[in-house]
């Protein structure tokens, strides 16, 4: 790998923001598109910082490549979690970094994650059906969907749920 999974610095929170931002908006996953109010929640990296693990892909010169928002058991960037599971939310990458392995690096540091925290038997996630790239990556991955888990967080708005058994 040409790049560093750590956890973000302050000084990369306006960064990640805007990769998220713009991941969500030019793969057309939300639906409301520029008028989403999901978007504050992409950009405001900082919150996300205080109150879940984030992590980023970063290369030698330190640019911020992606990044995802680990969730240990629970709190309050769970969506779906429950006892004995951690969750990831918030995945993206730049465009510029696609290909290159950061999507799944940035994964499987969430399941290293899982695995060290005593009691957690899977790690599970939240994606719109239209992120079929993203779809493909969880299933290469190993996870399986759970479909009795799907839910809506707005009318019209459907979330499917996957889960990996660690």
């Amino acid at each position: 790998m040409d790049f560093t999974i750590r956890a973000i610095r302050p000084d990369e929170h306006a960064a990640l923001g805007e990769i998220s931002a713009r991941a969500y908006l030019d793969g057309g996953l939300l639906t409301y598109g520029e008028d989403d109010g999901y978007l504050d929640v992409l950009r405001d990296v900082g919150r996300r910082a205080a109150e879940a693990e984030v992590l980023v892909a970063v290369d030698a010169d330190g640019t911020v490549l992606g990044g995802v928002t680990f969730v240990p058991g629970g709190g309050p960037w769970a969506d779906i979690a429950q006892p004995g599971e951690a969750e990831f939310r918030v995945l993206a990458v730049s465009p510029a970094a696609r290909g290159r392995g950061v999507g799944e690096a940035l994964v499987h540091a969430c399941a290293d994650r899982a695995r060290a925290l005593d009691g957690c038997g899977r790690l599970v996630l939240s994606v719109v059906s239209v992120a079929t790239a993203a779809r493909a990556l969880y299933e290469r991955m190993g996870f399986v969907r759970t479909p009795h888990r799907d839910w809506d967080p707005l009318e019209g708005v459907l979330l499917l749920t996957y889960e990996l058994t660690l």
